[in-house]
């Protein structure tokens, strides 16, 4: 079933598999205070976490607040939340978040980084499994196929990007893979076929409560590797009762997860109705390997790019012809990895270029997901060289492989850097929200938070009380007319009104009364770069691009006296003009040190008032490597309604 001795051996996997959890942990320890969630750029934490509150804390017949809002939670055939979690959604990380919180004593937002980093640990061991027991490679070069696993971009990119459904299908396909290759290999197949049920069952069941869609893929390499050595040598009757062994598992585990596999359909016509994901760069043959310029994966340039393409594509094609010259299945086995994965990759990049649209983060979603597997398989040269001089060079090649991936994790412009500073971090005002539910005169909510991050996560502190969006905000979250009875503000804006009829929950989010005769709203509209924080979240700005505008809706009958005050600062001293509705109202100035401008007796009449702020002078660029045009940070906006 495994290479002898290699139990012994594993001290090392664990070794590296323990630094590669600390090298993912540490930026996050150091930046944030406390236990919380943090990404690189995706919202899929807050969604995980919504999903563990449900399967945790409500019964699978409770309708109560934003579980039973029909008309905002329906998906597809679901029209309610808690089933779109059993039937549509990433059901397994959830479920994990759940059990992991209640032994734990935590609340989801804390524990969801780290348990992405364990879920991604898992795979370590397993790669090096799939190096050692389907491609022979030797115990040193395992060895070093797990090290690289653990620190490579590729992973880490899914690790701080908290996709935590892909991770746990990653070590379940691996293991697919693993158990289909040995099987056929079997000298007593299928009397041992047995013993592969279980593991197989476990690893399918993981995949359909994980990443569902990708079940119908999950097989491919072992696929690829028993049909083409049944076509090559006839064995036609072994393979039909080798494929009759690796479904009846399969058949198992979609009959104990029924509402998974019927759900089958409707997320595939889910993905192709919403362009699921963003603009992932395409990875080169030094990108297959992890060598990569920066947390965004995007290529390295140059004639050192050159150089590394030519390299790791001669030596890979070097140790597949030499695999298959002396007539070695593990040469086999690696082929029937990467040409079915890479053909899918390949079409996928394609399709992104030609037709746009995100189909390169298919692309790459497509690539990590078989990455367990797929970078033994392109490393499997490192033990074929034969003499002192082949396996210095390969020894060299290796070493340089490892510096390019220590580059990117490490580097200026890598992942550690940048989780020193992560953009979207479940802060303290975002937490505190979670007091609503205790409000009982806060009957319903219209979630007027401008950021998808901060807004998916005031929803999952708030499940209790019935939600409106104005944005379609995730699946489960639809846009629809607002009928809540207060508005929850946040972002740069807060809105106080006269009377109680406004509450400040902390410094970054407000509630509003809707029927208040003083309600009125505030939106940032054109001439604004996107939202930036500091470390932890503890200070957000935004800078405009050129004319700023912010625009204030007044839904009464007769006009609304409103005071504004401005946190702002620019680069330089400037005048600040402020216009409204085309007409110049005031003037004042901004300088590098934040302070507060004050604004007073603006006259809002009924419906859409256009506030411009403009500059008199050229706008600048701060320099390091930063090429937009600044004219002015605004950390917050208080209206103070008369």
């Amino acid at each position: 079933m495994f290479p002898a001795g290699d139990v012994i051996r594993l001290w090392a996997v664990w070794l590296a598999t323990a630094a590669s959890l600390f090298a993912l942990l540490y930026p996050l320890a150091y930046s944030t205070e406390g236990l919380t969630t943090a990404s690189l750029g995706s919202c899929d934490a807050g969604d995980y976490a919504a999903g563990a509150r449900v399967l945790k804390e409500f019964a699978h017949t409770d309708r109560s607040g934003f579980l039973g809002l029909t008309e905002v939670v329906r998906v597809m055939s679901v029209d309610n939340y808690y089933d779109y979690w059993l039937r549509l959604n990433h059901f397994t990380p959830s479920a994990l978040v759940a059990l992991n919180g209640t032994i734990f004593g935590r609340a989801p937002h804390e524990i969801i980084s780290i348990l992405a980093a364990v879920l991604f640990a898992v795979s370590i061991p397993v790669t090096f499994w799939i190096a050692r027991a389907v491609l022979r490679i030797d115990p040193v070069a395992s060895i070093s196929v797990a090290i690289l696993y653990g620190f490579n971009p590729i992973a880490w990119y899914a690790v701080y990007h908290v996709a935590m459904g892909q991770l746990l299908a990653a070590s379940a396909i691996a293991i697919v893979t693993w158990a289909g290759t040995v099987l056929w290999n079997a000298a007593d197949f299928p009397r041992r076929a047995l013993a592969f049920v279980p593991i197989l069952a476990v690893a399918y069941t993981v995949i359909l409560g994980s990443y569902t869609f990708i079940i119908a893929l999950a097989g491919i390499p072992a696929f690829a590797y028993a049909a083409g050595l049944a076509v090559r040598r006839g064995l036609w009757q072994r393979f039909l009762r080798w494929l009759s062994w690796m479904l009846a598992p399969l058949i198992l585990s979609a009959s104990v997860f029924y509402c998974r596999v019927t759900g089958l359909i409707e997320s595939a016509k889910l993905f192709r109705t919403y362009d699921f994901g963003w603009q992932v760069p395409k990875l080169w043959p030094d990108g297959w390997v992890g060598i990569v310029y920066d947390k965004q994966l995007f290529p390295c340039q140059g004639i050192a790019h050159l150089a590394s393409v030519a390299v790791i594509v001669g030596v890979l094609v070097w140790g597949l012809v030499e695999g298959i010259r002396r007539r070695r299945r593990p040469a086999f086995a690696a082929l029937a990895i990467i040409l079915p994965i890479m053909a899918g990759y390949a079409y996928l990049g394609w399709h992104g270029s030609a037709k746009g649209g995100n189909a390169s983060y298919d692309a790459y979603k497509l690539f990590a997901v078989f990455y367990p597997c797929l970078l033994p398989a392109l490393c499997c040269w490192l033990t074929l060289g034969q003499g002192r001089v082949a396996r210095w060079l390969t020894g060299v090649l290796a070493l340089a492989v490892f510096a390019g991936v220590a580059y990117a994790d490490f580097g200026e412009r890598g992942f550690e850097r940048a989780m020193s500073h992560p953009s979207l971090v479940v802060d303290r005002d975002l937490v505190d929200l979670g007091r609503i539910e205790a409000m009982p005169e806060v009957t319903s909510l219209n979630m007027r938070i401008p950021e998808m991050w901060n807004r998916i996560w005031a929803s999952e502190f708030l499940l209790r009380k019935p939600q409106y969006f104005a944005t379609h905000t995730y699946l489960g979250r639809l846009n629809t007319p607002l009928r809540g009875e207060w508005d929850l503000t946040g972002g740069l804006v807060s809105i106080n009104l006269p009377r109680g009829e406004s509450v400040r929950l902390n410094e970054r989010y407000s509630l509003a009364k809707v029927a208040s005769p003083h309600s009125l709203r505030i939106e940032l509209g054109n001439g604004w770069y996107d939202l930036e924080s500091a470390a932890g979240g503890s200070t957000i700005w935004r800078w405009s691009i050129g004319d700023a505008v912010l625009v204030v809706d007044n839904p009464q009958s007769q006009p609304l006296k409103m005071d504004l005050r401005l946190d702002a600062s620019s680069l330089e001293p400037r005048e600040l003009q402020l216009w409204i509705n085309g007409k110049r109202f005031d003037t004042f100035q901004t300088f590098p040190e934040r302070h507060i401008i004050g604004v007073s007796e603006i006259s809002v009449t009924p419906g859409e008032t256009q506030i411009e702020l403009r500059s008199n002078l050229p706008y600048t660029a701060p320099g390091h490597e930063d090429l937009r045009r600044l004219g002015f940070a605004l950390y917050g906006i208080e209206a103070e309604v008369r």
